[in-house]
């Protein structure tokens, strides 16, 4: 079969030939993969620098995708830690990490929209103690996981949605999505009295918001939840001592690890009902899997890339 291949974390996977998949335990499945997102994990999980990488190589990427199985059921599926992952024709699953899809769902929304939507609603449904009504202030909210945490953030309740970023042009399309103010980064003391802040950015972004946020707050003792989700800007952040101890601030994160594998797919199904009913505004480009290589090499800053074997 052909599949994505990587032989160098210093380079983009290639498209090639790979050993037909075989299962050797029970519970597993060899199924065609029919769609499967490039997602900022999958670059990292590609280039060696994610914080689940083994170093192993080579590998084919991928982290989850819409599959068929051999019944012709379509499926969504997350895929554990593993050499062999969706950026191929063929690929194995874990019936107990996937669910059965409606049969007239579109694979390609579906693979464009779960992995980013997945990261908001995993954060508020099983990492912190979310209320409907609270204020969220999304970090990083003009790329595609941020667009889909506004959505999200709205979906499950929030009583109001502040979307920050650099683009202003960028932020200026969030309103229509669900955010009821939008800020630049260096606006952030406007947006101080929030309850959830989703952070998609840590790095100098977070070292300069989190000081100021706690600064600019009317009610200090107020609980401030502090979620890391993502770390585009930076993989350390400074955080003064100080704001740590001069407010009711938590920081954790919410990733593979912080929340149980069972706990992902606990919240499947849901997640699914919510991408498909059309709540959502998705924004997904197909691409040949046969091109990988190419694309990998231009990213698409305005759509998810899903390749499509």
């Amino acid at each position: 079969m052909h599949a994505a291949v990587v032989d160098s974390f210093d380079a983009p996977p290639h498209y090639g030939e790979h050993p037909e998949p075989r299962t050797t335990r029970p519970g597993e499945l060899v199924v065609d993969v029919l769609a499967a997102g490039l997602h900022p994990r999958v670059r990292s999980q590609a280039g060696g620098s994610h914080y689940t990488s083994t170093g192993e190589l080579p590998f084919v990427p991928g982290i989850d995708g819409v599959v068929r199985d051999a019944d012709g059921r379509l499926r969504y599926a997350v895929l554990d830690d593993t050499t062999l992952g969706t950026m191929a024709e063929r690929t194995i699953i874990e019936t107990d990490r996937s669910i059965v899809l409606p049969d007239d769902v579109d694979p390609v929304k579906i693979a464009a929209a779960m992995n980013p939507a997945m990261s908001s609603w995993m954060a508020l449904q099983r990492r912190i103690e979310f209320q409907p009504g609270q204020r969220i202030l999304i970090l990083g909210a003009t790329g595609n996981a941020g667009r889909m945490a506004v959505q999200v953030a709205k979906a499950l309740g929030a009583g109001e949605v502040i979307a920050a970023g650099r683009n202003p042009e960028l932020l200026d399309e969030l309103p229509a999505l669900g955010a009821d103010r939008t800020c630049l980064l260096t606006e952030l003391h406007r947006a101080a009295d929030i309850d959830v802040v989703l952070d998609y950015l840590w790095g100098e972004p977070a070292a300069h918001a989190v000081p100021a946020i706690v600064r600019a707050r009317s009610d200090r003792s107020s609980p401030l939840a502090w979620v890391q989700i993502g770390s585009i800007a930076g993989l350390d952040a400074a955080i003064p001592s100080a704001a740590l101890r001069s407010a009711r601030l938590s920081i954790v994160g919410s990733g593979i690890g912080s929340v149980p594998g069972r706990e992902f797919i606990e919240e499947l199904p849901a997640l699914v009902t919510a991408v498909t009913s059309g709540s959502f505004d998705v924004r997904a480009r197909a691409v040949p899997l046969a091109d990988v290589e190419q694309t990998w090499l231009r990213p698409d800053r305005h759509a998810r890339v899903v390749l499509v074997p």
